[in-house]
């Protein structure tokens, strides 16, 4: 019998979490997540369950770290027919490592934009040029705003430019964070260091003969088997990353439908087991891993706790 579980809401979240303890704890869950099972992590590929009328999908990601002495799982449904509601949801479920008893339910919305951001900020760090100063984003919604900010920790941008299917979505989040609105992807990827996808598009918005040589792309959407966001030709002739092997070759339409090879996982650089191609045209697959959700909603818990201390 549960006695009493905490609730700690996105409030509480924005209040406590910061990039720059963030994103230290997504590069050591990259680095435990590649190492495991010498490292204590334990993660299973997520399972997702369809939902067919809505066009929609459950999916349920559980981890453990032992290191971290951290276990939970994250709820998500996505329903990207929603008008009146949100279309993307999420809880965790903390749980205490070490008798097993539930102990807190957590906004999961926030905490995954937020570490999914964190992760490009860390493969950025990793596989792009250290003097890279023009950022693209192409989309306009919650994620290029978080990548924005999260991306600016590891590398200064003089130049950041933003392409939007809706235009108006694009100037909102301009003015907020000093960015120029282009018209076509074509002039926003133009000669940029750095590029960020996260767009809903089911079809390739990004072309290789755009993409600047040497340049690195965090690609976020497409997150289906069915749906790309970078073409193919512009896939087989990057260096590809993913967050894992597994996720990258079961779940994502730009290395399924392209048949591209994942050179590396993000953990293998930073442990320098595969080398971090900056010469080259770089692509980090993200598709997020359930230890980075563990892993943030921990440390949560931990500021949390010093607050309270």
């Amino acid at each position: 019998m549960v006695d009493q579980i905490s609730i700690v809401p996105a409030s509480k979240v924005l209040e406590v979490l910061k990039y720059e303890d963030l994103i230290d704890t997504i590069e050591s869950a990259f680095r435990k997540f590649s190492s495991r099972p010498e490292s204590g992590v334990c993660q299973p590929a997520r399972s997702v369950i369809l939902v067919p009328p809505k066009n929609g999908y459950f999916g349920v990601m559980p981890g453990y770290s032992q290191q971290d002495e951290a276990i939970a799982t994250k709820l998500i449904t996505y329903f990207p027919l929603n008008k009146d509601v949100r279309t993307f949801h999420a809880v965790i479920l903390v749980f205490d490592a070490n008798t097993g008893l539930p102990k807190t339910i957590m906004d999961g919305e926030l905490i995954t934009t937020m570490r999914t951001a964190a992760a490009s900020a860390v493969a950025t760090k990793y596989l792009s040029a250290p003097n890279s100063t023009t950022l693209a984003i192409l989309g306009a919604g919650t994620q290029a705003r978080s990548h924005f900010h999260a991306l600016a920790s590891v590398r200064t941008f003089h130049n950041v430019r933003l392409w939007n299917w809706r235009r108006e979505r694009a100037d909102i989040l301009a003015a907020e964070i000093g960015a120029t609105v282009c018209t076509t992807v074509e002039e926003a990827v133009c000669d940029a260091d750095v590029i960020v996808t996260v767009t809903s598009s089911p079809t390739p918005v990004l072309k290789k003969d755009w993409v600047k040589p040497g340049a690195h792309i965090n690609a976020v959407g497409a997150c289906r088997a069915d749906r790309q966001e970078l073409e193919p030709d512009l896939m087989l002739h990057s260096v590809v990353y993913a967050d894992s092997y597994e996720g990258g070759y079961k779940e994502s339409g730009d290395i399924i439908l392209s048949k591209a090879e994942i050179y590396a996982e993000l953990g293998e650089v930073i442990l320098r087991k595969k080398e971090a191609h900056v010469d080259k045209t770089t692509v980090f697959k993200s598709l997020g891993l359930g230890i980075q959700d563990v892993v943030s909603a921990k440390l949560v818990m931990d500021k949390i706790e010093e607050q309270t201390a």
